[in-house]
């Protein structure tokens, strides 16, 4: 099972790359976890220093970035 997590504030564009990660994986047809980190604490250990990010198998893929789906779908893969 893959594990993601998208690292957040809380913020409208975290949302957004939150609801795009998981029309993703529903698209692609995944099995994969979706968590939703928005401790700074836990976002600091990925040493991401600009939300959202995204983290796949706990490899930073995307910061500071909205993705949309289909670059998602593509990250993915």
């Amino acid at each position: 099972m893959m594990k993601i997590k998208v690292l957040g504030s809380g913020c409208s564009k975290c949302e957004a790359l939150l609801a795009a990660t998981k029309e993703a994986v529903q698209h692609l047809g995944i099995d994969a976890r979706i968590e939703y980190v928005t401790d700074f604490a836990q976002i600091a250990r990925y040493g991401v220093m600009s939300t959202p990010a995204l983290v796949v198998d706990e490899k930073v893929v995307s910061a500071g970035r909205v993705l949309k789906a289909g670059q998602i779908e593509s990250l993915l893969k």
